[in-house]
């Protein structure tokens, strides 16, 4: 019998190879149904097991998208935290980092899924207090690692600062993914170059 989370409690790391399987099916329907159809019927449903499996780990549909929301918070956060870590050792000039930031925004782009899920999940914690609260940690930490990049490449910093980068490349990703594919890159290069622009150059670390 598997352990079983309480609600919004972070999922033990690293998860077992059930638990990313349900986890990453969840995401697939959240992304293609919307939080309306995320229940633990469809996330069977989607991962090919027995009915009662996504029960078994998660009782409550409330702790279901808990263990979903540190899965996709934590995905993207890992992300952005290795190309911190490979941007702190290379020494990073602006344009090595905007370069770098859009390759990445591109993977996300590809992986339409965990954008859209994250977006769904973002909407949903502006009427559920315990989400907001949980993608608050993941968004504090996402600024402090904005603000140690800006930090090594020399850019002015502090953590308004970090926030208010963070919160202008969350509005070019959702703007990037409405774009067709094959126009994501130039949108994304000439968006990262306004930025810059209208922020006095300060922000495009």
């Amino acid at each position: 019998m598997p352990d079983v989370d309480s609600p919004r409690q972070p999922a033990a790391a690293p998860l077992s190879p059930r638990r990313l399987q349900l986890l990453d099916a969840a995401l697939h329907v959240l992304a293609d149904e919307g939080l309306k159809g995320l229940t633990h019927r469809a996330v069977d449903r989607r991962a090919g097991v027995p009915e009662g499996s996504c029960s078994a780990y998660w009782r409550t549909r409330q702790a279901l998208q808990g263990a979903l929301t540190e899965y996709v918070a934590g995905s993207l956060l890992a992300d952005v935290d290795a190309l911190a870590e490979r941007l702190r050792g290379s020494g990073p000039d602006q344009a090595t980092t905007v370069d770098d930031a859009i390759e990445l925004f591109l993977r996300w782009l590809d992986q339409r899924e965990l954008l859209v899920a994250r977006l769904e999940l973002t909407m949903a914690a502006s009427r559920d207090e315990e989400l907001a609260t949980l993608l608050a940690v993941h968004r504090s930490r996402l600024v402090a690692i904005v603000d140690q990049v800006m930090t090594a490449a020399g850019h002015e910093h502090g953590a308004a600062r970090a926030e208010a980068l963070v919160a202008s490349y969350d509005g070019i990703l959702l703007a990037a993914l409405l774009k067709p594919p094959r126009a994501r890159r130039a949108f994304l290069v000439q968006s990262m170059d306004l930025l810059g622009e209208s922020l006095g150059g300060t922000l495009t670390a």
